[in-house]
């Protein structure tokens, strides 16, 4: 009797290869803050005048997402993900050399951000579903707590860097190891798809190989077929509230909150950093439970807890209950990310997922941005952030009922080329 195979199927492979990639791309443009003090102290430029640096990253890197993930669709995500890294490592270099401020935008808000769009989960999807079929909301999962973990290996190698070195040199080397031992790996090790190794994908059926290989030839769904579509909208709209309810709002603005309600900075920095270590857990989690229980409802329960945790903040009256807000928060903060995915690659396809989870992408940061934007407005003509925490509560609860609207089924396009909706119940 012959022994089962049991070598490690090549997906994994290029899975944990992806994890290092978003790693040190995602959090190497997360820990632009590092820099902000020395850069002050060293030409004297104001804190607004850095702030539009990290505003200009933040837009470009989510103007950047929808075209990152069409070319992954269209050539393939060892391409993206190649090209991003050198990118990134050319702004981090670039970045060591500034004088003037207008090179600070071009090296870091510009070359650094463009890099890490295309170096983030939305050209990953694409190749996460060519590869998984089986386990593809875990590979998911644990591709979105990989960008977590990067501010929590980044941030502090960066910090180190710069107080052992310097800050223009903890550039050159961020710079130059990204471009010396993550880029190779990248090309030596990333297929874009299993029958690039003369794979199948892991734990796919005969019937469904078949399928893939035939849809592999055409079948793409494009953005202005795809905005007919109700389950589009439904999905842009929720992940635009998912936007504005964590990064945007809590991202921005927890620390001065905190704050001027007497916790000192440290202890603040502190909840983010809880914050960043429950939200590995709980992406990992996520794409588990959406392996096993589907992907609506599971998302739903997100936002409803999100909403419930932001109440839970106004009430919070100590260091200890802002550490349980934080890991509370931390469980559903990147959790959205595999069962959103997993709908839009259900829904569209796997050869439409990449440029569409770029535009859905781009909506979250449109939220991000316009919550940062009006937390600020509101805590100005308040005194307070109490109503925009009230009010980003509120808009998580309708993005449970949006998500519950969604219907999770494949739309397809006909052989003449019109697209197929799902049939009406």
């Amino acid at each position: 009797m012959s022994r089962p195979d049991r070598r490690i199927h090549y997906a994994w492979v290029v899975l944990g290869v992806l994890v290092v990639i978003m790693i040190t791309a995602g959090g190497l443009r997360a820990s632009f803050g590092v820099f902000i003090k020395p850069m002050e102290a060293e030409f004297g430029w104001s804190r607004t005048s850095l702030s539009i640096a990290a505003a200009l990253s933040l837009l470009v890197y989510g103007l950047v997402a929808p075209f990152a993930g069409r070319t992954a669709d269209l050539w393939g995500a060892r391409t993206v993900f190649t090209v991003s890294l050198a990118f990134i490592s050319l702004g981090a270099l670039a970045s060591a050399f500034v004088t003037k401020l207008w090179h600070l935008y071009i090296a870091s808000g510009l070359l650094m951000a463009v890099g890490a769009g295309g170096g983030t989960l939305t050209p990953a999807i694409p190749l996460i579903a060519r590869w998984f079929d089986k386990h593809r909301g875990l590979a998911i999962g644990i591709a979105g707590a990989a960008m977590s973990a990067g501010q929590l290996v980044m941030i502090p190698l960066a910090t180190w860097l710069t107080l052992t070195v310097g800050w223009r040199q903890s550039f050159v080397w961020l710079g130059l190891g990204l471009f010396v031992l993550i880029l190779p790996l990248g090309v030596l090790f990333i297929r874009n798809d299993p029958r690039d190794k003369r794979l199948q994908p892991y734990g796919a059926a005969p019937a469904r190989i078949s399928e893939d290989a035939a849809s592999s030839r055409g079948g793409r769904i494009s953005i202005t077929e795809a905005s007919s579509v109700p389950a589009f909208w439904l999905l842009v709209g929720s992940y635009f509230i998912c936007g504005y309810t964590s990064g945007g709002l809590v991202g921005t603005h927890l620390i001065p909150h905190a704050v001027e309600h007497g916790f000192s900075e440290m202890a603040a920095a502190r909840a983010l950093g809880v914050m960043g270590a429950t939200s590995i857990f709980g992406t990992i989690a996520s794409g588990w439970i959406c392996d096993r229980f589907g992907r609506k409802s599971p998302l739903a329960w997100y936002y409803i807890f999100r909403g419930l945790s932001l109440l839970f903040l106004l009430l919070v009256w100590d260091v200890p209950s802002l550490y349980l807000f934080a890991a509370i928060l931390g469980l559903n903060w990147f959790s959205t990310v595999p069962p959103i995915t997993t709908l839009t690659a259900n829904i569209f396809g796997r050869n439409s997922v990449g440029e569409l989870s770029g535009w859905i992408f781009l909506a979250h940061q449109a939220g991000a941005a316009l919550a940062a934007s009006i937390g600020g407005w509101i805590h100005d003509a308040t005194g307070n952030y109490s109503w925009a925490f009230i009010s980003a509560a509120l808009l998580a609860f309708v993005a449970a009922g949006l998500t519950l609207g969604i219907r999770e089924e494949p739309v397809t396009r006909a052989p003449i080329g019109a697209m197929e909706l799902p049939a009406a119940r």
